[in-house]
């Protein structure tokens, strides 16, 4: 595993080079290879997850060998979630990433409920999946680039698998930055770059040979998972989106590669 901090000198730079390379028009955005205006992208991507909903967790299972389930207690460790927290998880999905959070919030609670003096254990943690209401886990259905959250209310911001579907990555970018408080934290787990040539072709092959063959045979949806695997190679490489959360004005910018990249863990502090 690497783990690299990202900085803000020739960001700018950078940015402007990413924009130019992978931008395909004013009014056009990717969906996986193709090219498709950006008021049709959302739909496009919505129909993705309602094919794929009924087999979501079994196809996540057979792709990653049950893996995601360690990245994502990897991404939660490094939130280090507290009682009284008041957190975001956006792209949601089952809620499994904000279950382990509760989780964990619930683990330390019961470690630290003999100390009286710790005021965090009497306020009620709230963790909203942005995707009723339940004791601690709030469901609410909202857009990553405008949430319907206030300025400056969360303790934490985390978004897994979710970032590469949404249209405008800067507008997302800048809300997780708006919502959460100073001294919040932004962990994004997203699927990236591998940064091993012979890794490298064998990931490729995995991924658009086999992916799409066991979503055909397990959902019948082959296209789904066609898409899964184009938008992993249109998203910018680790370093390119460190500097994108860093312009939107998170310090601290780190990432940490998981399997020589097939995934990498994002993270920024609001100072």
């Amino acid at each position: 595993m690497a783990l690299r901090l990202a900085s803000r000198k020739f960001g700018s730079k950078f940015l402007s080079m990413l924009t130019a390379t992978s931008s395909l028009h004013s009014h056009a955005t990717s969906f996986g290879f193709k090219e498709v205006r950006e008021e049709d992208k959302s739909q496009l991507v919505g129909n993705v997850f309602t094919n794929v909903a009924s087999n979501y967790d079994l196809m996540n299972d057979l792709m990653s060998g049950g893996l995601h389930r360690l990245w994502k207690e990897r991404l939660v460790s490094k939130l280090n979630p507290f009682p009284g927290m008041k957190h975001l998880d956006v792209a949601g999905g089952t809620g499994d990433v904000a279950f382990r959070i509760l989780e964990t919030v619930n683990s330390v609670k019961r470690r630290a409920i003999q100390d009286p003096s710790n005021d965090n254990l009497h306020e009620e943690t709230e963790i909203y999946v942005c995707l009723g209401e339940t004791k601690s886990l709030i469901w609410a259905e909202g857009d990553a680039e405008a949430l319907d959250f206030p300025d400056n209310s969360m303790d934490g911001y985390t978004i897994a698998f979710g970032i590469r579907n949404v249209t405008h990555i800067e507008k997302a970018l800048v809300e997780a930055h708006r919502v959460l408080k100073r001294g919040g934290r932004f962990l994004c787990l997203e699927l990236s770059h591998v940064d091993v040539p012979l890794l490298k072709q064998v990931y490729d092959y995995y991924s658009f040979s086999i992916i799409p063959a066991v979503g055909e045979l397990v959902a019948g949806d082959r296209e789904s998972y066609q898409y899964l695997v184009e938008s992993i190679r249109r998203f910018p490489p680790q370093d390119k989106f460190a500097l994108m959360i860093a312009d939107a004005g998170f310090q601290k910018v780190e990432y940490e590669n998981l399997v020589a990249g097939v995934v990498a863990i994002h993270s920024g502090l609001k100072l």
